[in-house]
């Protein structure tokens, strides 16, 4: 087990708001296997109970008293590199599984035909007609990543296991084993998303930044509130918890100046770094602060710098002797409100593969779209 884990920075590739599906469980008995992609963390609700036994918030199977183990196959969000999983087995303490594999596959949708249509509730379990359609994805022999491992209860102190995962193929599949049977609350799968880039019109304006191109987060200052991992999802934010937000910085002045464009004098500042997912050209950058009304920031600007892709995320380590660019100087920013900065407020357009984005004085923002062009 990896007690560092910094791969929890990456994108979590299977989870619900990321795209990512349960396709299968062989059971559902007191609490379904969609629970596992869920971000909210878990949630204990103490005396309560079902028709099936005790609500649980996560995928917990029944005492297995027939042959074999279960197991469920989920669809990540977008094919991509995994680099590590987290299984938290919060509240499951005297029912979580004892122990787990992952085993991944790169498949096509076609492939998924013989996947029984999902029918998900309590009580619920695959029938031996589901059980023999499935065995067409001959899934039991996909290539293992995790091999079969020991899980921790879910107290406070041992919920979270985390592992490395050494491979750099692309997956679109997982298969997550439990052996033989019991409860994990929530399943992550942190990785990079690996697009066809061959497939991309270079002509025309695609978001380099985004998750499902290959965006990721590679360091920031602070993150109390919210991951700036958030800010690169698909589609809008949902609320305030799905996007980067700072903690209320301590050396702000007693009284707050501007200057004559308006932007606050402060001293400090919060920044991400990112890695785009695929070089290219800036064209028009996108900044929306959609839900933060009363804790946005009062400006931000972003910086952008070419490095060759291994030697780029080693640098990034050392942010501060890193030659930056600026790709958009400071641009005062106003609540919950999209934000569209083309060619007349851009200084430099690159070509960039790692861009720094720094907010004033802190707060929060929902979505950040960096439109350009991708580098040949």
């Amino acid at each position: 087990m990896d007690t560092q884990a910094t791969f929890t920075q990456l994108n979590d590739l299977c989870a619900e708001r990321n795209g990512g599906q349960v396709l299968f469980a062989t059971d559902d008995w007191f609490a379904v296997a969609e629970n596992l992609i869920k971000e909210d963390p878990p949630e204990w609700r103490e005396g309560e109970f079902t028709e099936c036994g005790k609500w649980m918030d996560g995928w917990e199977t029944r005492r297995r008293r027939t042959p074999g183990h279960d197991w469920a196959i989920l669809r990540l969000g977008v094919p991509g590199v995994l680099r590590g999983v987290t299984v938290d087995t919060a509240y499951f303490t005297g029912n979580f599984a004892p122990r787990f594999s992952l085993q991944a596959a790169n498949l096509s949708r076609k492939d998924e035909a013989c996947i029984p249509n999902r029918d998900s509730h309590i009580g619920n379990a695959a029938t031996p007609e589901m059980m023999k359609e499935i065995q067409q994805l001959d899934s039991q022999h996909w290539t293992e990543i995790v091999p079969m491992t020991a899980l921790r209860p879910g107290y406070p102190e041992t919920r979270y296991n985390h592992f490395t995962i050494n491979s750099d193929e692309t997956w679109t599949h997982v298969r997550l084993n439990m052996f033989p049977d019991g409860g994990i609350a929530r399943l992550h799968l942190y990785g990079e998303a690996r697009p066809d880039w061959k497939r991309f019109n270079i002509n025309k304006l695609v978001d380099l930044l985004l998750m499902k191109n290959g965006g990721v987060c590679l360091g920031y200052s602070d993150a109390h509130f919210g991951h700036p991992r958030n800010i690169i999802r698909p589609g809008p934010g949902i609320n305030m918890g799905d996007g980067w937000e700072t903690a209320r910085r301590l050396d702000r002045p007693p009284v707050l100046e501007e200057d004559t464009q308006g932007i606050l004098q402060v001293p400090g500042c919060e920044w991400a770094i990112f890695r785009m997912g695929h070089p290219g050209t800036i064209g028009v950058v996108e900044v929306d602060t959609a839900h933060f009304k009363g804790n946005y920031p009062d400006s931000i600007r972003i910086e952008g710098v070419y490095f060759d892709h291994q030697v780029g995320d080693t640098v990034m380590c050392d942010n501060n002797n890193v030659p930056w660019k600026t790709l958009l100087p400071p641009q005062k920013l106003f609540p919950h409100k999209q934000h569209l900065f083309s060619k007349d407020h851009l200084r430099s357009k690159g070509p960039f593969t790692h861009v720094r984005v720094t907010i004033a004085p802190d707060g929060g923002i929902s979505r950040l779209r960096l439109w350009g062009y991708v580098e040949v």
